[in-house]
């Protein structure tokens, strides 16, 4: 008996239809997996006939060929233990052929016939409902981060025996429902951090402040306890909540990596990664034998923070070049290749040399100047330039650290990055993939950063002497831009253009000289 199931195979962070076709032919011994199946796909064998027999079922004895089509997509996971054993099921009449049509499955099988969480559901589910399915079967784990997708019934069952009873109307199961949004936005949004912990370091926030309005790019630079660490750790506090469409797509990613919460369905906190200086060129930029996403991807539409910014390898840092400019990573290998998104804010923080005193008010530094230029230059030019804002942190004085009064609390800087998030949403509004000011094209750039007579020749003079490229002149007019919607003015003015170039001091010739 033939009988056709449907699966889905993740790539990039989509999902690609997979349909599982079952033949029990008349002679002939054996299961037969065909269609460029991965080891983990050919060892399903083994953890189907377990799971049959710790389940009560008894696998058919006839000859058995299980196709994956199409043939030529390399399928790759466990996560097609589950749909070839319902169509083995119902092959054998153990499972009524019309139940699992219009039906998606997905899960993997332990030996005792339980299903275990599989990654990528979220496309899963989006690759149902668009190919039309009315529902999708897969590990009650996965089940509550797949029902946030509208239009399609997401059924999360514990077991295989849960599966066949479910399908063969002996034990129905409810479908999931998606977490209520109120409850997961309460959840998310509260911090342990907060900017009124920070005492002094007015400059600092207030670049931060823009940078989080903008979306901007951002150096921190400064002394070993200046407080760079937990500036940096407190950003997240003061980005607004991420829209639907944009927790959509963060969440897809996350689930493509393994590393979406079990309950919380759509993400709507931004993702701030942190990975430590040691990390791979594979860890950040992602790829590996099975693809994945890296850091650059899981903070999309969030926050990537590089602390100690020198001590990463040469070839790490310098494949951030593209992401930052392009919002996306290619990965080419032999025998793949993958988009992923990469639409991150990057914030660096690094010492201002080897000892870390340099430029310090009290401390003398005991590193040479061309030691102090040599460890300047880990940090390559041309990645330099894609900073927009160039942040010296002084250490804190001790009057500052003692004085009791808190600072400006996250929650009253995050409702000015908010009014000015809305001001960028409406102006963009007719512009697909572009939400901040920090991803506008050239093209936008004369339409949204006229400058007046005296902001032109204040721009002018800083180009000049501060020799800037023309990336850092488009950097320096979208900071601008920022810094007037912060103002609630519709123009940029002289002190729009003079604060951004304020914020451009590594750019100076008497730095680090």
């Amino acid at each position: 008996m033939f009988v056709k199931t449907h699966a889905g195979a993740v790539v990039g962070i989509d999902a690609v239809a997979v349909a599982v076709e079952v033949d029990i032919a008349g002679g002939g011994l054996g299961l037969y997996l065909v269609g460029l199946p991965d080891n983990a796909v050919r060892e399903s064998e083994q953890r189907i006939r377990s799971a049959f027999e710790n389940s009560g079922e008894r696998m058919s004895g006839r000859k058995i060929v299980v196709n994956l089509a199409p043939a030529d997509l390399r399928k790759e996971g466990a996560g097609f233990d589950l749909p070839i054993a319902v169509g083995i099921l119902a092959a054998m009449g153990r499972i009524d052929a019309a139940a699992i049509e219009g039906t998606m499955f997905a899960g993997e099988l332990s030996l005792d016939g339980s299903l275990r969480p599989v990654r990528g559901v979220l496309p899963l589910a989006l690759r149902a409902r668009a190919d039309g399915l009315r529902r999708l079967v897969l590990p009650e784990q996965n089940a509550a981060e797949a029902a946030v997708v509208d239009g399609i019934e997401v059924v999360g069952a514990e077991s295989l025996r849960q599966v066949v009873a479910c399908l063969n109307g002996d034990e129905p199961i409810a479908p999931t429902t998606a977490p209520a949004a109120a409850a997961a936005d309460a959840s998310e949004g509260r911090y342990a951090e907060d900017f009124a912990d920070v005492r002094g370091q007015a400059r600092a926030k207030r670049a931060l402040e823009i940078a989080a309005a903008g979306g901007h790019n951002v150096l921190l630079i400064g002394a070993p306890g200046s407080g760079k660490t937990m500036l940096a750790s407190r950003i997240p506090t003061i980005l607004p909540p991420l829209a639907r469409e944009e927790a959509l797509e963060t969440t897809k990613i996350h689930s493509v990596a393994g590393k979406a919460g079990a309950e919380r369905g759509l993400l709507s906190r931004r993702p701030f990664r942190a990975p430590h200086h040691l990390a791979s060129q594979v860890a950040i930029i992602g790829g590996g034998q099975s693809p994945r996403p890296g850091e650059v991807s899981l903070a999309h539409n969030g926050v990537l923070f590089l602390d100690e910014l020198p001590e990463f390898g040469r070839s790490v840092l310098e494949v951030l070049r593209q992401p930052l400019e392009n919002k996306r990573i290619v990965v080419s290998r032999a025998r793949y290749s993958v988009e992923y998104p990469a639409n991150f804010t990057l914030v660096a923080a690094m010492n201002p040399c080897p000892c870390g005193y340099y430029n310090h008010p009290d401390k003398e530094c005991s590193c040479s100047p061309g030691t102090v230029r040599r460890y300047m230059g880990r940090v390559s030019g041309p990645l330099m330039d894609r900073i927009d804002l160039h942040i010296e942190v002084t250490p804190v004085a001790p009057s500052e650290l003692a004085d009791a009064a808190p600072g400006e609390p996250s929650a009253a800087i995050r409702e000015r990055v908010v009014r000015a998030r809305e001001v960028q949403r409406e102006r963009f509004r007719d512009v697909a993939g572009v939400h901040t000011n920090a991803m506008m094209n050239s093209s936008m750039l004369r339409t949204w950063c006229r400058l007046d007579a005296a902001s032109s020749e204040l721009l002018g003079r800083a180009m000049e002497r501060l020799s800037l490229s023309a990336r850092a002149y488009d950097r320096i007019l979208k900071v601008a831009r920022t810094i007037a919607d912060l103002a609630g003015r519709a123009e940029i003015a002289a002190p729009d253009i003079a604060e951004a170039i304020n914020y451009r001091s590594l750019d100076r010739e008497t730095w680090g000289r």
